[in-house]
């Protein structure tokens, strides 16, 4: 990697995840890409009288506090916003958020899904928008949100990083990768359903134009300026804005044939298609036709990923038991191979709770013995996981038609030694595991490109490739045992 240079482009990533976000600064010139955090807070919801909600306006306060210190750090080319997907807020007609926005996990929508399957086919809604099917989908979460009086009073729904460009700019508009998500957009034009909006009852006027990553959504109000430290003509670039989106666009694929697995509180699993997969089988499969960069498609599953474990060492530590990462990981390396498997998927998972009695209820209902401590069950999660990417990376393969030859693993999930391997076991395939900061990275080389100091994707992922520290793993042991695995856990779940 060449050095950096104090005249090498400054550009800001606010990234915001489930339970933190985060103000990084990106620095790229020829040769250099190198990541500095900025500024790190809690992203921690709030359970109101009428649900789960996100405290949007700490995290704006985050995103300003985050900028302010990029600004202390030197000059700063320009900022770009990537958020988790699906959940948005409602402006009223003074541009006013109404209410802080409903968390995905609150459990309003699980009613409000049926009833919308009950007036469409499932074959109906993936035929337009070619989502998996999942309850917290934006479409379930609007009909859940209509007999509200916010509802009554809402003129613009933003998306959320739409949310927060539009606070800090004054600017409007539904970036696509994240469009996508919401179940209204179509998956072949990319652009929104009118049809499929005016069937469901809902205002057309509601949905701002759509806008592809590597524009300028706008450039800093005057109060923003003042506050962060950034000039006022600093622009918001228009990046990836689903965190998802800028993992994928950052992964750092130097052949044909890559499978990846973007790996955080959730596994999305899939391959980068010219098209999306709209059949029967594919629905019926549970693939999602996502968009990505430069029109691309992201055919993935949603998989529950480390959530799993993260909230079983939540348990755990309230509980007063130890829960260091590196200990608990070295238990589950000694604990017995294939003691005890789950499907990760299963919606018992979703909310927030005590994890590990809902793994003892999920292993004690499909006849298995619970695991003898910590260790255990963190084997159980990560075995389980490494199942779950090799049956969703296996069947995205036969569905699209692509004979695979690698994995990228990218995202937190990277760092996670025993989750590579057994990904690499499992699949049959060899791991690369890195960037663990995709996301991050893939926001910054987005505002990169918009500003011409790097080409399409295929430079991009080369210079990810060339810059940052990368791991390889290659299938080892008895790839029967994942086998019987695999064949086992079907039969039970």
């Amino acid at each position: 990697m060449s050095a950096t240079s104090p005249h090498d482009p400054v550009f800001a990533a606010v990234d915001l995840g489930a339970t933190s976000g985060r103000v990084i600064t990106g620095r790229v010139g020829p040769g250099v890409l190198v990541l500095t955090e900025a500024h790190r807070f809690a992203n921690t919801p709030v359970r109101l009288p009428d649900g789960l909600r996100w405290d949007v306006l700490a995290l704006y306060q985050g995103v300003l506090d985050g900028l302010r210190a990029a600004a202390r750090s030197g000059p700063v080319t320009s900022v770009g916003i990537d958020t988790w997907a699906v959940d948005y807020g409602l402006l009223d007609s003074d541009g006013a958020l109404l209410g802080l926005p409903f968390h995905y996990r609150d459990g309003r929508t699980t009613e409000a899904a049926e009833e919308v399957l009950a007036r469409f086919a499932p074959q109906e809604l993936y035929a337009v928008g070619g989502l998996q099917h999942l309850p917290f989908n934006t479409v379930f979460q609007l009909a859940a949100h209509r007999s509200t009086a916010q509802w009554k009073a809402a003129r613009t729904l933003l998306l959320m990083p739409d949310l927060l460009v539009y606070w800090l700019t004054g600017a409007v508009g539904a970036e696509a990768t994240n469009a996508s998500t919401t179940g209204l957009l179509d998956a072949r034009t990319g652009r929104w359903s009118d049809a499929l909006i005016e069937r469901m009852g809902l205002e057309r006027s509601l949905f701002p134009a759509v806008r592809e990553p590597g524009g300028r959504a706008g450039t800093l109000l005057p109060h923003v300026a003042g506050f962060t430290g950034l000039p006022e003509d600093t622009p918001v670039t228009t990046v990836a804005s689903h965190d998802t989106a800028s993992a994928v666009a950052a992964v750092p694929a130097t052949e044909p044939g890559f499978a990846y697995v973007s790996c955080g509180t959730w596994s999305l699993a899939g391959l980068e298609l010219d098209a999306p997969v709209l059949t029967e089988e594919s629905r019926a499969a549970n693939f999602t036709n996502e968009r990505g960069v430069d029109g691309t498609v992201r055919y993935l599953r949603n998989i529950m990923g480390m959530w799993l474990l993260e909230e079983c060492r939540r348990t755990w530590e309230q509980g007063g038991t130890s829960a260091r990462l590196a200990d608990l990981l070295a238990d589950a390396a000694r604990a017995r191979p294939f003691g005890a498997l789950i499907d990760p998927d299963d919606p018992v998972f979703l909310a927030p709770g005590d994890m590990p009695s809902r793994i003892d209820d999920a292993l004690v209902r499909t006849g298995q013995a619970v695991p003898e401590g910590p260790g255990g069950y963190v084997r159980c999660v990560l075995e389980s996981l490494a199942l779950a990417h090799r049956r969703t990376l296996r069947e995205a393969a036969v569905l699209a038609k692509r004979e695979l030859t690698r994995v990228h693993l990218v995202g937190g999930g990277s760092r996670n030694e025993l989750l590579c391997q057994w990904t690499a076991d499992a699949t049959g395939l060899p791991v690369t595991a890195g960037p663990a900061e995709a996301t991050a990275l893939g926001n910054v080389l987005l505002q990169a490109r918009a500003h011409g100091l790097v080409g399409g994707l295929t430079d991009m992922r080369g210079l990810v490739a060339r810059t940052q520290r990368l791991r390889h793993y290659s299938p080892q042991g008895d790839p029967g045992a994942w086998d019987r695995a695999a064949d086992g856990l079907g039969a039970r779940t």
